[in-house]
């Protein structure tokens, strides 16, 4: 059976595109060019189905909520504050999972920030 390799993309409806790209790139850090290739690091990704109507994405209307690896929780969640962005007050904590955080993009989309054990 052929199989994907990985996660190749992720593509996002906005009002304005390029000062979303912006927000990513100079709020969350993401590294990318021009064609917003990102050489991510490797690591883990969590595929996971959740019902449909799940809080844990925040807004009803959200459909996909797109979750980070971060080395330092703790450290990136002082930066976002720093710069204004709309971060959840709670962290969670899974036993042998590891620690998250949620922090909204300037356009309403949930995003989840997961720093590994």
């Amino acid at each position: 059976m052929e199989r994907v390799t990985g996660i190749g993309g992720h593509f996002v409806r906005s009002a304005g595109p390029e000062t979303l790209t912006a927000w990513y790139r100079d709020v969350l850090g993401l590294d990318f060019d021009q064609y917003g290739l990102w050489r991510q690091e490797a690591g883990p990704t969590v595929f996971a189905a959740f019902p449909a109507d799940t809080e844990y994405f925040g807004s009803a209307t959200q459909q996909t909520m797109l979750n980070f690896r971060v080395r330092d929780l703790d450290a990136m969640i002082a930066q976002l504050k720093e710069q204004g962005a709309n971060v959840a007050d709670e962290v969670q904590e899974m036993e042998g999972v590891g620690r998250f955080a949620w922090v909204t993009d300037p356009e309403g989309n949930r995003i989840e920030l997961w720093q590994a054990e």
